[in-house]
Order: structure tokens, then C-alpha cells, then sequence
């Protein structure tokens, strides 16, 4: 564990974010790399992820909001970003695509399950809720989540559960948490240029449907 290069790093990245935060703001965000700093001493974090969250909680900083990292919502489940302004709230999860070893051979499926999990599991703990990833990553977001709740067929949410469930047994996947689930926005990192701009979930899946579908995803 190199502290002092985690340091040096969060530092760079912070300093350029702030110089597009008002001066009053700033103080938000070097609350935000100082946690990192200290959750990096627990090895609970890592730079590459640590510098998406900076990107992302700057983000949320220049809206108003404070923000926390890697807040735990339940005994078991621990958000990366937390934001709250007023009485509002705000969670945003990101994703890399990573995939555990064990799912060597059905990575697509297992990262589709992962992302309907985040954002049936994720949502019901705030106001909005959002996902992130880097520009050269894609999300495979499920078109059930472009529909309100009311509006979700029952059999989609059954058939969308049977296939989670194939993934996520310890806990599974509740029915209800599928069915009331809300994606409110896409955040897309541009993590050379340290900025995250914000989309809707159909812009964002009209922009991806296509490339998915052409590679055979059943979204």
C-alpha cells in the first residue's frame, strides 16, 4: 500500500476539479478526498475507483450537494456516493465492468444481473439515484427501468427476476424492489479530461441499444 502516492493523486485530481468549483464549494470536496485518504489506509479503497468518486462527488458538489463516500445504507450494503442538499438525496453507484473471475464464462450475463441489482437494490434508499462509469465502458441497462413502476408488465419483472436469481441468491433480488426501482440519470466520466456529464437513461439507451442488440445482449 503506497500512501503517499494514493496522496499525491487524489491531491492532483481534487485541486483540478476545484478549479472549476466556487471557492465556498471547495471545502466540500476536500471532505470527500480526505475520507478517501482514510479509507485508503483500511485498504478499503482503491485509486482508480477513488478517482471516478472525486469526479462524481465535484459533480454533486457544483449542484449543491454534500457529499459522502462510500456510506454504508445497511448492515450489508455500502454505497459510493451519497450526496444530500435540503432534504433531498442522492446515491450514485459506479460501474467499470468489472467481473469476478467465477463468471469467466457467462460475463455478459452476470454483468447484466449486476446492474439491474444496483439499481433495484440502490434506489429505494434515496430521492434519485444514478449510475456512473467511465466513457469507455457500457452499461447495460435494462429497458423495464425506462418505464415507470406502473407501467412495468408483471411478466418482464417476473422473467427479469428468474434471471437475477440465477446470479443472486444470498440475498436475492426482491419482486418489489424490481418493480419500484427508479434510474433517474447516467453519469459518464471522461477521467482524462476530470469531468462527468450527466444523461438521461433513454438518451443513454437509445445511444447503446443498438451496439448491445448487434452483439446479441438481451436487453
Amino acid at each position: 500500500m503506497d500512501l503517499e502516492k494514493f496522496q499525491d493523486d487524489v491531491y492532483t485530481i481534487t485541486n483540478r476539479l476545484a478549479q472549476n468549483l466556487n471557492k465556498d464549494d471547495v471545502p466540500k470536496l476536500n471532505f470527500v478526498r480526505q475520507r478517501l485518504i482514510e479509507l485508503y489506509q483500511q485498504n478499503l479503497v482503491k485509486i482508480n475507483h477513488s478517482v471516478l468518486e472525486l469526479i462524481c462527488a465535484a459533480n454533486l458538489v457544483a449542484k449543491g450537494f454534500a457529499v459522502d463516500v462510500e456510506k454504508p445504507l445497511t448492515n450489508s450494503l455500502v454505497c459510493d456516493l451519497y450526496g444530500k442538499k435540503d432534504n433531498k438525496t442522492v446515491i450514485v453507484e459506479i460501474e467499470t465492468g468489472f467481473t469476478p473471475p467465477e463468471h469467466a464464462l457467462d460475463t455478459i450475463d452476470y454483468y447484466v444481473s449486476r446492474i439491474i441489482s444496483k439499481i433495484a437494490r440502490y434506489s429505494k434508499y434515496c430521492d434519485e439515484f444514478s449510475l456512473a462509469t467511465p466513457v469507455i465502458g457500457m452499461l447495460p441497462i435494462h429497458k423495464v427501468f425506462l418505464n415507470l413502476p406502473s407501467q412495468r408488465p408483471q411478466s418482464e419483472i417476473k422473467k427479469i427476476k428468474s434471471f437475477c436469481d440465477g446470479f443472486y441468491k444470498n440475498p436475492p433480488i426482491e419482486h418489489d424492489d424490481i418493480a419500484n426501482a427508479k434510474l433517474d440519470s447516467i453519469y459518464l466520466i471522461n477521467i482524462d479530461k476530470g469531468f462527468a456529464k450527466e444523461i438521461n437513461p433513454s438518451t443513454y439507451y437509445s445511444l447503446t441499444a443498438s451496439i448491445l442488440e448487434k452483439s446479441e445482449i438481451d436487453l
